[in-house]
């Protein structure tokens, strides 16, 4: 029989997620704030009794922001396919076929994942401006493989552990190949770890900054976080403009969350539970 949360776990549950959605709360607040609001004393005040919609307008109408929602979308998207593709053979690989090395493979994969980007920034740096890729989506989509793959590997190798091996063993009896028991088994079964994954990628790769700030310098390419870095001026912070820019950028990563909570715990919880 379980027992019935008291008073004080959702006096501390409330205080936790006030916590957390503090700083989103605070900044679509000053993003609805004329500017003279946004300084002196009333930048202390939760509400304004003034509500303008100006500083929207602005991120629209004075900055390409459209481009850089466009560029982050593409290199986001086609980083997030190809590296869960490819990280599901390697993690099923690792996960259900005998050979010598596994763990040491894992091992290597981790500590790739671990390496700060400052590390490797200048070796990248030079390999992509080497092959002419710098100012280009291919020039992101590559170095994002560096934090991006390690993650999807680490993940999946967990969700493939956990299907069952007699599936495999039935399909090899029905006369089933190496690929078709992959493909027509093994990953159906695998689609909300595939999903989870997914989605932590493209939130990982839609929020990068250190690369995208340094291989592509030039405007058409730059991509979200980067664009609203340089919204501010010489002698000025658009602090409106930028609080904006934030909403904007946050509000399709929480839709998505919403939309695919089920999945994403489905897939996160598939993993966890010992047998």
């Amino acid at each position: 029989m379980q027992k019935k949360a008291g008073p004080l776990f959702y006096v501390f549950l409330f205080v936790f997620v006030f916590l957390v959605m503090f700083p989103f709360l605070w900044i679509l607040l000053s993003s609805i704030k004329p500017l003279t609001e946004l300084f002196g004393d009333e930048a202390f005040n939760w509400f304004t009794s003034h509500p303008t919609l100006k500083s929207y307008v602005s991120v629209f109408v004075n900055y390409p922001f459209l481009k850089y929602l466009w560029n982050s979308t593409v290199i986001a998207t086609i980083t997030t396919v190809y590296t869960v593709f490819v990280a599901a053979f390697a993690a099923y690989a690792i996960a259900r076929l005998d050979f010598k090395g596994k763990s040491i493979i894992l091992g290597i994969v981790l500590s790739v994942s671990m390496f700060p980007q400052i590390a490797t920034i200048s070796p990248i740096y030079m390999f992509v401006k080497k092959f002419g890729l710098t100012n280009s989506y291919l020039g992101l989509i590559i170095p994002y493989t560096t934090f991006a793959l390690p993650l999807s590997i680490w993940l999946l190798v967990t969700f493939f552990r956990k299907i069952p091996f007699d599936l495999e063993e039935a399909a090899k009896m029905d006369g089933a190949t190496p690929l078709q028991t992959y493909f027509k088994v093994i990953l159906p079964l695998a689609v909300p770890g595939i999903f989870t994954t997914s989605i932590l990628v493209f939130i990982a790769a839609w929020n990068e900054f250190l690369f995208a700030l340094t291989i592509n310098t030039a405007e058409n390419y730059k991509t979200v976080p980067v664009g609203i870095a340089m919204f501010q001026g010489q002698y000025t912070i658009p602090w409106g403009e930028i609080s904006a820019a934030t909403v904007i950028v946050t509000i399709p990563l929480v839709i998505m969350v919403l939309l695919f909570q089920r999945r994403i715990v489905s897939g996160l919880t598939s993993g966890s539970v010992k047998e």
